[in-house]
């Protein structure tokens, strides 16, 4: 017997999030880490996603569902949100990891607050944050740090990464309103409260931005 709609599709979305972050971090390993300490870093990064999509896929397998059926209504969304989003530089790819990815996790954590606990300690668990925050925040600190006119150009990407995540959040919320509902009290097409809950997790964009010192 499998769960709600609305539960598939959030093992959905996450699992295809993993996917697609285990995908995006190994590139970035290979092709922009300049150090191999970096490259090394990131790719455990990436490992560390890849077993969270393990355990998403394993978990919807259980619950009598089809993992491919499940993730391929949000490949669109988030296919579409990497190709706007492809760092051009070392520094950038680290803002993504962070900001980019994190306003993504917030999302999610919200939809989570109304399962049922057995669901909810696994979205926890596959939302670990496995080392990347840090990572991102102490090697991007240094680099403003060492030249502050790093400043706004990586202030002005990490706005462009926030502005395509939330366009791309609307889009897949409007699509799946078995999803909308795990996110917002009242009813799923309720586009009032849904900028609320955007709005919420705005601000904790601004506080990962304070974190960056940009």
């Amino acid at each position: 017997m499998t769960e709600s709609p609305g539960v598939v599709d959030l093992l959905g979305v996450l699992a295809y999030a993993e996917l697609s972050a285990f995908l995006r971090l190994a590139e970035d390993a290979a092709h922009l880490a300049p150090t191999l300490t970096d490259r090394a870093v990131l790719g455990e990064l990436a490992v560390a996603e890849y077993a969270h999509f393990e355990l998403l896929r394993d978990r919807l397998l259980s619950l009598g569902a089809d993992p491919d059926k499940a993730m391929s209504p949000f490949v669109e969304a988030l296919d579409e949100w990497h190709l706007k989003t492809t760092p051009g530089d070392w520094l950038e790819a680290l803002v993504k990891a962070y900001v980019g990815t994190g306003i993504a996790l917030d999302f999610y954590r919200e939809a989570a607050r109304r399962l049922d606990p057995a669901i909810a300690d696994l979205v926890d668990e596959v939302l670990m944050d496995e080392g990347r925050s840090a990572f991102a925040v102490e090697r991007v600190r240094a680099a403003v740090e060492a030249d502050p006119t790093l400043t706004g150009r990586l202030a002005l990407w990490a706005r462009r990464l926030v502005g395509e995540a939330l366009s791309q959040g609307q889009r897949v919320a409007a699509g799946r309103p078995e999803l909308a509902q795990l996110l917002v009290e009242a009813v799923p097409d309720d586009q009032a409260e849904i900028s609320r809950l955007f709005a919420r997790l705005t601000e904790e964009h601004g506080k990962r931005m304070a974190a960056l010192g940009i």
